[in-house]
């Protein structure tokens, strides 16, 4: 097969599906993917309507993702992959019927809408020796790379207080009864699960937190609120973390805050420095050793290490930013794939990639947050 490219299918995101046109975006950015197949929505007509504007042959846009599962693997040119970019409740259901058939997955987070589902999922993955990537999209960024290297260096020293806030305006209003879709099945239990903006955007939050620092999340107390009208699940949320070590956390994740676009923000701070990054300038970390002036490190800068060298593709001074982090998981995912068909085990070949146990681990932090939040921000285990 050498470098050839890898081909792709997708289940979900077509006609007006924004996630669906940036995952395709991503997978195409570095040449290591062809999109070949899809079942591209739950109604057939707007499946065949999606593929046709998108090229695919008529022959291999399915209605239905079991359907596509089926007929793939017993093509000699099958997919080798397929991404799943549906709302979360098909998310387990399509994993499984694709990794049946040893077709490698890439999906949307978070993992499931519920924890029987995740479970399921979990055991699909193991059974299968397949891959299976979670597009945690904000592992993917140069300088989030740079920012874990330095803390796996130790150079913040021992790690004390991590703050990360996700902060977003768009159901500000009850933009669902004017019927957005991307709203209506958000707040929707069946669809979405448990947890409304702390399932959406709280588990980016998290995981970018574990991810940077290396710490586990020992425990924590959550106040999840709707303050939109007539809705059942979180728009916003605040939670302390107790982290293994004696780390102490704050996460802070609204989907109702007028003037916030995007606004991840991670600070890490330890016995000996600190660093801060904004994903709405995202080229740029700040890092501070105790008794030092704070220096502005930028991608490709002088300062920057290997780790964001490694991921980064233009010169300095020209951002890089989500579809370009969204398309290092794609690259890199295109590595392990080539990995794993030299012999190398699935879970070897993940590298840095998000993965089945960065979905478990979202799961117990969606769960633990609902079970806080149920008992007036009790702490609980995660």
């Amino acid at each position: 097969m050498g470098d050839a490219r890898i081909r792709l299918g997708m289940v979900g995101g077509g006609k007006d599906a924004m996630i669906g046109a940036v995952h395709r975006i991503a997978a195409r950015i570095d040449g290591r993917f062809d999109l070949v197949a899809g079942a591209l929505s739950s109604t057939p007509g707007k499946s065949r309507e999606s593929g046709a504007a998108l090229g695919l042959p008529a022959e291999r846009t399915y209605d239905d993702f079991r359907q596509m599962a089926v007929a793939e693997a017993a093509r000699a040119d099958g997919i080798e992959a397929v991404a799943i970019v549906t709302p979360n409740h098909v998310h387990a259901p399509a994993a499984e019927a694709f990794l049946a058939h040893g077709i490698h997955v890439i999906c949307d987070k978070p993992l499931a809408a519920s924890q029987t589902d995740a479970e399921v999922m979990a055991r699909a993955v193991a059974d299968s020796g397949a891959l299976f990537v979670l597009t945690h999209t904000y592992t993917g960024y140069p300088m989030i790379r740079h920012a874990r290297q330095a803390v796996s260096r130790g150079e913040l020293g021992a790690l004390r207080i991590v703050q990360v806030e996700y902060a977003q305006s768009w159901l500000t209003d009850a933009v669902e009864s004017r019927g957005l879709k991307q709203a209506q099945w958000r707040i929707d239990p069946a669809r979405s699960g448990a947890g409304g903006a702390i399932a959406d955007i709280g588990t980016h939050a998290y995981h970018l937190a574990r991810f940077v620092t290396g710490l586990g999340g020992a425990e924590l107390a959550a106040d999840l609120t709707s303050f939109g009208a007539r809705r059942t699940l979180d728009d916003n949320a605040h939670v302390l973390l107790r982290f293994q070590g004696g780390a102490r956390g704050m996460l802070w994740c609204s989907q109702v805050a007028p003037g916030c676009e995007n606004g991840l923000r991670l600070r890490v701070y330890g016995d000996t420095g600190g660093l801060s990054w904004a994903q709405e300038d995202p080229d740029v970390l700040w890092v501070t050793h105790h008794g030092e002036a704070t220096r502005r490190i930028v991608r490709g800068g002088p300062g920057a290490g290997d780790a964001a060298a490694a991921v980064s593709r233009v010169p300095a001074g020209h951002p890089e930013g989500y579809l370009e982090g969204f398309a290092t998981l794609y690259s890199e995912a295109a590595g392990a794939i080539r990995a794993v068909r030299s012999g190398i085990p699935a879970a070897d070949a993940m590298g840095d990639l998000p993965g089945i146990a960065a979905g478990l681990e979202g799961m117990a932090f969606i769960r633990a947050c609902v079970v806080s939040a149920e008992r007036n921000a009790a702490w609980v285990k995660v």
